[in-house]
């Protein structure tokens, strides 16, 4: 029992503004339920293998698949770090995460790119060298907390990445990339927002592009925040085949650590 997540009233309150109204026959305690979910997507369980303090497994799984259709995660997520006000520093990096054999389905196109039959779920899993893979593109602030979020296939570059964020990035004074997001099209989109780029240029780069050295060792903080989100077993290897469930136990573990937590 001691080993079991329970989420406080304090940390309920945050969050309860965000969950959908309840219709009909009242839902069962959002607190139990909700920590119940927590705890498997943390452990890395089968939904049947959830405690029983919890409550039934079905019902913990089904309000994770209903809310996750609904968004209603991401939006915590999202209202979460919007509370924390204007970042001075942002810093920006892809992962791989291993899809489980279980996410993977021969029937459903592996990539958002081919054409997909009626009633078909994108599964955002793409061919790697490493096997079957999916991406995380994320972007956090001076403090190593994540403020934006998006799922590619495994194959996305870096900097393809980029730009389905770019547009989402929130004011700040600098953003701290490697080499990997050295472009021009992507300097000059940090420009137009009023952001520094503080970017080492690529080897390969005929005209040298100077970069603050010092202020470009913090990068390791957005490292970090992979390093906290894998600690999550079902973020490290992803076993949900539909996309946005899939999202939304990163968008829940991101929210637990970094906003609820502190």
């Amino acid at each position: 029992m001691n080993d079991h997540f329970w989420l406080s009233d304090e940390q309920l309150k945050r969050i309860d503004p965000y969950f959908p109204l309840s219709h009909g026959v009242p839902r069962m305690d959002d607190q139990r339920v909700i920590s119940g979910i927590i705890h498997v997507l943390k452990c890395g369980l089968q939904w049947r293998d959830a405690p029983k303090e919890y409550g039934p497994h079905k019902t913990l799984y089904n309000r994770f698949v209903r809310w996750s259709k609904m968004g209603v995660f991401d939006k915590i997520f999202a209202g979460l770090a919007a509370d924390q006000g204007v970042p001075d520093q942002l810093q920006i990096d892809a992962t791989h995460l291993k899809a489980h054999r279980t996410a993977a389905s021969l029937s459903i196109s592996l990539t958002s790119f081919e054409e997909t039959k009626k009633g078909d779920v994108p599964r955002r899993i793409g061919r790697t060298k490493g096997g079957l893979k999916s991406k995380l593109h994320a972007v956090c602030d001076g403090q190593g907390r994540p403020v934006v979020l998006l799922l590619s296939e495994g194959q996305m570059s870096d900097y393809k990445g980029a730009s389905m964020i770019v547009d989402a990035l929130p004011p700040a004074k600098w953003l701290l990339a490697d080499r990997g997001y050295d472009a021009d099209w992507f300097r000059d989109a940090l420009r137009e927002k009023g952001i520094k780029a503080c970017i080492p240029a690529k080897k390969n780069r005929k005209q040298k592009i100077k970069f603050n050295g010092k202020l470009y060792k913090q990068r390791h903080k957005v490292e970090n925040m992979f390093g906290k989100l894998k600690d999550w077993r079902r973020v490290a290897t992803r076993y949900d085949r539909c996309a946005h469930t899939f999202f939304s136990t990163i968008c829940i573990a991101a929210s637990v650590i970094f906003y609820l937590n502190q």
